[in-house]
């Protein structure tokens, strides 16, 4: 046996328990050597009985003083009792549904046990502790015990001996996959003096450089992958492009790009011309001018006599960008075709002929793109924007239809730079860090239900001089929190109640999509004074004349969600504003939303965001291309990515993996983390 071996190859694992394992994730030996616990209990330490702290858990010795006794009180519970005593102090001891207790523990002598003191004045007690022999091996006392997830039905002694069996198996032959070079200039313990002390620890200093070793593994494992994956479609060719001047398409702009945008022009001329399929992410925040780059990428696409679509995650943002682009090409006589779910089906034909003969040039679309029946003449480049709302298998899908189309993918996530390159360590990254002339900051304010009669009479002013409010709520239906505001009952209230002169509309996921569609139309249209919505609006809603965002219950948000939400309003030239109503008034909330008062940096809050909350905003499926870290977190060791980041750099430079031997076990280990679909990066 190996660590490749299933585990139905271990005793006491048959089918039944082979499926309790599975909804762990655990499948073989090696899934359980990486299995590590969530959390360890210190039962080092052993106290005497007079010492025991009511609802404390603690370890004691303890003899037993008086013979166990079973009874039966009804049908299904027994109960065992007995007493133990140390120099100090005497103790009853209670197990319900355990009998063997009785037959374990005999009388006039000594066991360890661990368990928490109850009781009071009248008396004290402890029920179901862990016990073993004194003279035994320390299994449940005396040690540092690890703490596993479970499963209903699986306990925790089997699997922490499952554990250990496993390695006992793995660890002769565990290959060690971090070059000697980087075990030696980070410190670090070898692969099997980290797996045995994770689930083992002596002590915990040994257990720190054990986790430190297993994390810092981790996340070189996933950098080096993500390099070895750059250097893999380095080699992809692709036709270079010979037309690669871009004066003719800015000069005929209605406004000058600013300096990012140039900058990241720059990089996709190169990349286009370079005869390597480009992969590219333009990342910039809201209103930072994404589309007009993509607009020059595609245009250079189109004059180099190649296809290029446009794929956005809504038919709403869709239409957005086919008639920005339709502005941008109109003196170029270049028209773009928009296909969505809703196009007609004679529309949808013509549209389709057009792409599969090349008579059609640039098409902006849904995932009605990826439909089979979609087909291209030659398709020469992808943009996926507001990328992180596509799967993996959608991107790779688009870019199929041609061969080796280059890729642009675009995001209005900020995202702190060192977990950037975590997400998109295979893809060079061009940043839009300034705002086009004439975007208007959007001033921020925090408030209570105090200010409720204030800020409703502001909407009304919004209103009267002509502009448009959002209000965003962040449930649908009503909830059974009652101080969370629903969309449905908020929008009611607002149009019978407080608001019976302005036209309110109502806008959520639920919805059917003709529907959404058709309040956005009548939001665009100005058929709308106040949209109440939830967060359906945070990507691919662009009206100008919404001057005003209301966000309910914003402590219920990340700090770059509501960053996102902002986004929507100061699209126009007249002042905007966002309003934060919390009624969470503990410091910790106030400081938090405060960021957003005091900042409309994107990457500032996104750091913040971080810091406060963890990565989950930034990224919580599978989509998004990170492995699932069994030990690593990304917010509590970001100093070690930084580590394992310049390791994997160092070592990716040196060598190649395929053909170098001394990196077989690397190798090996990268496959397996990309090729199950962990990494998920196309």
């Amino acid at each position: 046996m190996d660590y490749t071996t299933e585990i139905t190859a271990l005793p006491r694992i048959g089918p039944a328990r082979a499926v309790q394992f599975a909804r762990l994730g655990i499948h073989t030996l090696y899934d359980l050597v990486t299995f590590f616990p969530r959390s360890y209990e210190d039962r080092t330490k052993f106290v005497r009985l007079s010492e025991l702290q009511v609802d404390e858990p603690a370890c004691f010795r303890a003899m037993v003083v008086r013979q166990p006794k079973t009874a039966q009180i009804r049908r299904g519970l027994t109960i065992t009792q007995l007493t133990v005593a140390d120099d100090t102090a005497q103790l009853r001891l209670t197990f319900f549904n355990y009998p063997y207790a009785a037959q374990a523990l005999e009388y006039g002598r000594e066991y360890r046990f661990y368990g928490v003191l109850k009781g009071d004045f009248t008396g004290y007690a402890m029920q179901n502790p862990q016990f073993e022999p004194l003279e035994g091996p320390q299994l449940v006392t005396g040690r540092i015990l690890p703490v596993y997830s479970r499963t209903a039905g699986l306990p925790a002694s089997l699997l922490r001996s499952t554990v250990n069996r496993a390695l006992e198996i793995c660890l002769p032959t565990l290959p060690e996959v971090l070059p000697e070079a980087v075990l030696q200039t980070y410190d670090l313990c070898s692969a099997r003096e980290a797996y045995q002390c994770i689930h083992n620890p002596p002590d915990f200093d040994q257990l720190a450089r054990a986790r430190r070793r297993v994390v810092f593994e981790e996340f070189f494992l996933f950098s080096a992958g993500l390099l070895y994956l750059r250097q893999s479609r380095n080699k992809t060719p692709a036709t270079a492009f010979t037309v690669l001047e871009l004066s003719p398409f800015l000069e005929k702009l209605p406004y000058a790009p600013t300096g990012a945008q140039r900058r990241a022009m720059d990089d996709i001329r190169a990349d286009l011309g370079r005869g390597e399929a480009m992969r590219r992410l333009l990342q910039g925040d809201v209103g930072s001018g994404k589309t007009l780059v993509a607009a020059a990428a595609a245009y250079l696409t189109v004059e180099n006599g190649f296809q290029a679509a446009i794929m956005a995650p809504t038919e709403i943002l869709a239409e957005q960008h086919f008639h920005s682009l339709s502005a941008l090409f109109a003196p170029f006589s270049l028209a773009p075709v928009l296909l969505t779910g809703s196009t007609p089906a004679a529309e949808k034909r013509r549209i389709k002929a057009g792409l599969a003969e090349g008579s059609i040039a640039l098409v902006v679309g849904t995932h009605a793109l990826l439909t089979e029946d979609v087909t291209f003449g030659r398709l020469g480049l992808v943009v996926a924007d507001e990328q992180h709302r596509f799967g993996v298998q959608q991107r790779a899908a688009l870019r199929a239809k041609g061969e080796s189309p280059h890729l642009l993918v675009m995001s209005a996530t900020p995202i702190p730079r060192t977990l950037a390159l975590m997400i998109y360590g295979d893809l060079d990254v061009s940043l839009l860090d300034e705002l086009p002339p004439g975007r208007q900051q959007v001033d921020t304010f925090l408030v209570d239900e105090t200010m409720r009669p204030r800020i409703n009479a502001f909407i009304r002013k919004q209103a009267a001089a002509g502009h448009q409010v959002y209000v965003v709520c962040p449930a649908v239906e009503e909830s059974e929190l009652e101080s969370l505001k629903s969309a449905e009952v908020w929008a009611e209230t607002l149009q019978k109640a407080v608001f019976p002169e302005l036209r309110v509309g109502l806008l959520h996921g639920k919805l059917r999509p003709a529907e959404k569609e058709q309040v956005m139309a009548d939001f665009a249209a100005h058929k709308l004074d106040v949209l109440v919505a939830t967060t359906v609006i945070e990507v691919g809603v662009d009206v100008p004349n919404a001057t005003l965002i209301v966000i309910e219950n914003a402590d219920r948000f990340g700090l770059s969600q509501l960053h996102q939400l902002r986004g929507r309003v100061g699209r126009g030239r007249d002042k905007s504003y966002c309003v934060l109503f919390s009624s969470n008034h503990s410091a910790e909330a106030r400081q938090r939303l405060k960021t957003l008062v005091k900042s409309c940096d994107g990457f500032a809050i996104a750091e913040a965001d971080l810091s406060q909350r963890g990565p989950g905003d930034f990224f919580g499926s599978r989509q998004h291309g990170l492995p699932p870290f069994k030990a690593a977190s990304l917010i509590e060791n970001m100093a070690l990515i930084r580590d394992a980041q310049t390791a994997a750099q160092a070592t990716m430079a040196r060598t190649d993996l395929e053909e170098d031997p001394c990196h077989t076990a690397l190798f090996a280990r990268i496959e397996r983390l990309f090729a199950a679909g962990q990494g998920g990066l196309d």
